[in-house]
């Protein structure tokens, strides 16, 4: 029977041409090598190198026999370095869903940045609405998920982002209501709004905040996509009031983006399946994540806060 060790020393020898040299690689003596390969040629009943001098030359039997084994090496070496790899994150794979709110630029981006330092990841990243995307990290199509709200299902974990992220009011470059620092519901009176579509809890919050204090607006438009939303607002067919992910996007296009109070959140969700736990590497996309919202959200800043040092009391912060 032959053994790995053996043909490791029979590796060593042909990688190095000599039994000297393949003791060095092996970090033992030239007599441990020499036993080995008499070992290895009984075993295999072949005859792998003949003796010419202080040096050995390979049969033609040994450099067939090399072929094979130099295959089976590189595999046992992918195996060790993947594992490697594995250990130190730079590589695996990550499954991703998301809204399109995070999905035009923000997480992109993150991504990015985050693949820069782990080229050997393998990302696939999808884009859906919160209910396909709570269906796909149920059924493990996917390893993580980010939605807006959504229901709860048994396979999956939902988690919001915590501390949230206030929406922003968005207007036309060239509207009057740009010369505000921070738009209240009375600004709105009479403008033609684009609302996102009902049924949503995004679109239930903003409407409430409005008939709280109030205020009807020209309920111009609907639209099922934040990113339509803006796209018609720059366009200058009306006003309204999104999720900062969306608005910053379109920031660079004419879009004029405010803060609004009272502070309406935007609820970012996490999701991943309840039964498996995440990958090393979905851990620490997720951490950094995490952490690059939170810088994002200390840019945007605290509207409530912004209203009150600005001395705009003229509504009921939170009401």
């Amino acid at each position: 029977m032959i053994n790995l060790r053996q043909i490791e020393a029979f590796r060593a020898i042909m990688l190095t041409g000599g039994i000297t040299s393949a003791a060095e690689l092996m970090n033992v003596s030239q007599p441990a090598v020499s036993r080995l390969i008499s070992d290895l040629q009984h075993a295999l009943k072949l005859k792998l190198f003949e003796r010419r001098g202080p040096r050995v030359t390979p049969t033609s039997e040994a450099m067939s026999l090399f072929r094979v084994v130099d295959r089976s090496f590189v595999g046992l070496d992918l195996i060790e370095q993947t594992a490697r790899d594995l250990t130190a994150r730079r590589t695996g794979t990550l499954r991703i869903a998301s809204m399109p709110a995070l999905g035009a630029g923000f997480l992109p981006r993150y991504l990015a940045s985050f693949l820069a330092e782990r080229p050997l990841v393998d990302i696939n990243l999808r884009g859906s609405t919160s209910p396909t995307i709570l269906e796909w990290v149920a059924t493990g199509q996917c390893e993580l998920g980010f939605a807006n709200a959504t229901t709860n299902h048994i396979a999956v974990t939902v988690k919001r982002i915590p501390g949230g992220l206030p929406s922003v009011a968005i207007l036309p470059p060239d509207h009057p209501l740009t010369a505000k620092q921070v738009l209240v519901p009375g600004d709105f009176a009479g403008e033609r709004f684009i609302s996102n579509t009902t049924g949503t809890l995004f679109r239930h919050r903003v409407d409430a905040v409005f008939a709280a204090h109030e205020v009807s607006r020209i309920m111009y438009a609907e639209v099922q996509l934040t990113m339509t939303n803006c796209a018609m607002v720059a366009a200058g067919y009306g006003v309204s009031i999104v999720d900062p992910f969306s608005a910053y996007e379109y920031a660079h296009h004419g879009l004029v983006v405010r803060p609004f109070a009272p502070r309406v959140d935007f609820d970012v969700t996490i999701l991943h399946s309840a039964q498996n736990p995440l990958s090393m590497i979905a851990e620490e996309f997720l951490a950094g994540f995490l952490e690059q919202t939170k810088r994002f959200r200390a840019e945007i800043g605290d509207p409530d806060e912004t209203a009150k040092r600005l001395g705009i009391f003229d509504y009921n912060i939170g009401g």
